[in-house]
C-alpha cells in the first residue's frame, strides 16, 4: 500500500465523522452492486432446473442445476472470503462477480451447443455470482456498530429486490431474445445474468474505495491494540463461538428448506400446465419475499433480538411448506402465498443469522470466517436442491412441502441451546 493511500485510510481511522460518512457511502456503493446481482441471481435461479430438465429428458436430475450451482457456490464463498481478508472487499468481491458473469456465459454456450458437460461446468462457476451477492451483504457492516448490524444487512439486501424481482418476470422477454439470435429460449435469462453480473463486478471495483474492511481493521487495531486477542476473556471466546455455530446453523437450516421446496416449484408447476411467464411471477414473488422485506427485518433484528426472529424463521419456513404441500396444483393464488412465506422464513433466518456471525468476529478474522460459513450454507443448498429432485420423483411434491415443514421445526432445540448457553456463561462469569 502507498503511503498516499496509507494517509487516506489513516485519515478515516481518526475521524467518527469520516467514518459515518464512508459507511453511508459504503452502503449506497453496496446497494447499487445488489441491484445488479439480484438481476443476475434470479433470472437464472427462475429457469435452471427447466434447462435441465429439457436438456436431459428427465425429471429425476432437474434439482442437479441447483446442486451445482450452489457447490460452485461454496467454493466461491471460500475464496471470495480468504481475497477479501488478504486484499478487501473490493477485490474479493470484484473477482466473484466476473467469475460469476463467465459462468453464465458458459451456460447460454452449453444451452445453444447442447452440451450437458459444459452445462454443469458452467453453472459450477455460475456459483461464484451466487456466492459473492451473498457475501456483498457483510460489506455493509464493516463500519457498523452492533446496533446498526442488521439494518446495515437489510439495506443491502433490500436493494437486491429490484434486480430480484425484476429478473423472473423478463424472462420470456429474454427468451424471445435468445430466440431471434438463435439460442434456445430458457438460455436467455442466462444472457441477462452475465450482464447483471459483470456490471455489479464493476461498480464495486470502481467504486468501493476506501475499502471498508481495511479501514475497519485498522480502527479495531487503534481500539484494542495488538494484544486485542489476549485481552478477550474464556467466556468472551465461548460466547463468540457459541454465536458463530448458531448463527451459522440458523442460515444452514433454513438454505436447505428454502433452496429444496423453490428449486422443484417451476417443475412441479409446468408439470401441471402453468406456462413459462407463470413460473416467473410465482418466482417473482418468491425472490422478492426474500429480499424486499429486509429493511423491517433488519430493524426488528436490531430490535427485539437475533434470538426472537430466528424463532419466526422457524415458524413462517413450517407454514410455508406446509402451505406449498396442500396447495392446489392449478391454484397460483395458493402458490404465490406459499412461496412468499417460503422467501420471508429464509429473509427472518439470513438475516438473524447474520447478524449473529458479525457479532461473534473482529475485522481481524472477519471475512474469512463469513466466507466458511457462507461455505456451509451453500453446501446446504446443493444438499436441499439435489434431493428436491430426488424426493419429487420418487414420491410427489407434497411430500417435499412436509419435509420442509418438519426440518424448519430444528430451528426450535438450537435457539435453546444457545439462550440456555448464555444464560450459563454469564452465570460463571458473575461467580
Amino acid at each position: 500500500m502507498s503511503s498516499k493511500a496509507y494517509g487516506l485510510d489513516k485519515g478515516y481511522t481518526d475521524s467518527h465523522e469520516r467514518q459515518k460518512v464512508l459507511y453511508k457511502r459504503t452502503l449506497l456503493i453496496v446497494c447499487l452492486s445488489q441491484i445488479f446481482g439480484g438481476a443476475g441471481l434470479a433470472a437464472g435461479v427462475t429457469v435452471g432446473a427447466l434447462l435441465a430438465q429439457q436438456m436431459l429428458g428427465t425429471e429425476a436430475f432437474s434439482g442437479l442445476p441447483a446442486a451445482l450451482l450452489t457447490l460452485g457456490s461454496a467454493g466461491a464463498a471460500f475464496i471470495v472470503g480468504r481475497l477479501s481478508q488478504r486484499f478487501g472487499r473490493r477485490l474479493g468481491l470484484t473477482a466473484g462477480f466476473m467469475t460469476g458473469g463467465i459462468g453464465a456465459i458458459g451456460v447460454m454456450i452449453a444451452a445453444a451447443t447442447n452440451s450437458v458437460i459444459l452445462l454443469f461446468a458452467s453453472l459450477l462457476i455460475y456459483g461464484a455470482g451466487t456466492a459473492t451477492n451473498l457475501q456483498v451483504r457483510y460489506a455493509g457492516t464493516d463500519l457498523a456498530n452492533e446496533s446498526q448490524r442488521a439494518t446495515a444487512i437489510s439495506i443491502a439486501m433490500v436493494s437486491t429486490t429490484f434486480g430480484a424481482v425484476a429478473g423472473p418476470n423478463l424472462v420470456g422477454v429474454m427468451g424471445s431474445f435468445a430466440l431471434s439470435i438463435g439460442v434456445p429460449a430458457l438460455a436467455g435469462p442466462f444472457i441477462l445474468s452475465a450482464a447483471a453480473f459483470i456490471l455489479a463486478g464493476l461498480v464495486l471495483f470502481i467504486m468501493l474505495r476506501p475499502d471498508p474492511l481495511i479501514i475497519a481493521k485498522m480502527i479495531e487495531a487503534n481500539k484494542q491494540g495488538l494484544d486485542h486477542k489476549e485481552n478477550l476473556t474464556t467466556i468472551d471466546r465461548i460466547n463468540n463461538k457459541r454465536g458463530i455455530v448458531v448463527g451459522a446453523t440458523v442460515m444452514v437450516l433454513t438454505q436447505i428448506v428454502m433452496v429444496a421446496i423453490m428449486t422443484m416449484t417451476p417443475v412441479h408447476m409446468k408439470h401441471h400446465g402453468h406456462s413459462l411467464g407463470e413460473v416467473g411471477l410465482v418466482i417473482g414473488f418468491h425472490i422478492g419475499s426474500m429480499y424486499l422485506p429486509s429493511l423491517i427485518t433488519g430493524i426488528l433484528v436490531d430490535k427485539i433480538g437475533r434470538t426472537a426472529m430466528s424463532i419466526a424463521s422457524g415458524a413462517t419456513l413450517l407454514l410455508a411448506g406446509i402451505l406449498a404441500a396442500v396447495a392446489p396444483s392449478d391454484s397460483m393464488t395458493f402458490l404465490v402465498i406459499a412461496l412468499s412465506l417460503l422467501g420471508l422464513g429464509w429473509n427472518f433466518g439470513l438475516i438473524s443469522g447474520t447478524a449473529q456471525i458479525v457479532d461473534s468476529t473482529d475485522p481481524s478474522t472477519r471475512a474469512k470466517t463469513q466466507g466458511t460459513v457462507d461455505v456451509f450454507v451453500a453446501l446446504a443448498g446443493a444438499s436441499g436442491g439435489a434431493l428436491s429432485g430426488m424426493v419429487v420423483a420418487n414420491s410427489s411434491y407434497a411430500t417435499l412441502g412436509f419435509s420442509g415443514a418438519i426440518m424448519s421445526l430444528l430451528l426450535i432445540p438450537v435457539v435453546i441451546w444457545s439462550r440456555s448457553g448464555n444464560k450459563n456463561s454469564k452465570h460463571e462469569l458473575d461467580m
